[in-house]
């Protein structure tokens, strides 16, 4: 289907999928890094930033959007590219991984690796944000992002260092938020949601030491998941593209 994307660089392609209630600008901290190697496709989920939604007969699942960046890449031609995704976008990324349809994948903080009781808090907390989006004019808005006190208040859950954040960065991303036609549907479906089937294509997971929403103890269940080790990115929370740019592009680059 057709998504709204941002493409720069050149080199091996790499898809960059955001979280739930994101758009792709989320990237925008890391993209010409990562833009100096690759072809970067930072993608907009359907039902989410400038991409239509779903059609009415398709649910939202982590598996139907997957479905979607999949018959996107097919449709730009980007055969067996590299992955990276944070949150919902880093389950896209496993759940890509264990279909053997991308050469490799990185999931930052992946969706789907939590308790019963994390389960709900994430939920109780992700509506939050977005009932506080969806009520905040666009005068305060702007007030609020410019303010660094209360720039923390409303980004903390997300990131460690919100004062790395631009105010124009934080007033699109409320803005996104507030807008995602695929925000409710996608966020129920999370109550069913398992991890993936076990991948066919190498794989990194990392996790942001400060995550707030998604607890670094969940990159417990998904190294047992993965079998392997799971990267500590150090002074980041749950979208670490935004405490710590470069970390994270040397994370997505070497894996």
């Amino acid at each position: 289907m057709k998504l709204a994307f941002e493409r720069r660089g050149t080199g091996e392609p790499l898809i960059l999928v955001h979280g739930i209630g994101h758009h792709w600008q989320a990237w925008l901290p890391v993209i010409d890094l990562l833009a100096a190697t690759r072809t970067v496709i930072a993608v907009d989920l359907p039902g989410f930033g400038a991409s239509p939604g779903l059609p009415e007969h398709v649910p939202y699942t982590a598996e139907s959007l997957a479905d979607a960046v999949e018959s996107f890449c097919a449709r730009i031609g980007a055969r067996e590219p590299h992955v990276a995704g944070n949150s919902l976008g880093g389950y896209i990324a496993l759940e890509l991984a264990s279909r053997g349809v991308v050469r490799s994948a990185v999931a930052l903080s992946p969706a789907g690796f939590w308790s019963r009781p994390e389960l709900l808090y994430c939920q109780t907390a992700l509506r939050g944000l977005r009932a506080s989006a969806r009520s905040m004019p666009a005068e305060q808005l702007a007030s609020v992002a410019a303010n660094p006190l209360l720039r923390g208040v409303c980004a903390g859950l997300l990131v460690a260092r919100p004062s790395r954040l631009e105010p124009d960065e934080l007033v699109a991303a409320t803005r996104a938020l507030a807008e995602s036609e695929g925000f409710d549907p996608t966020l129920e479906s999370f109550g069913g949601l398992m991890p993936p089937a076990p991948p066919k294509s190498p794989i990194t997971i990392a996790w942001g030491e400060h995550d707030r929403l998604l607890p670094c103890r969940q990159a417990v269940r998904a190294g047992r998941w993965s079998g392997q080790r799971v990267k500590l990115l150090k002074g980041c929370g749950h979208v670490p593209m935004s405490d710590d740019p470069a970390l994270v592009a040397r994370v997505i680059l070497e894996a």
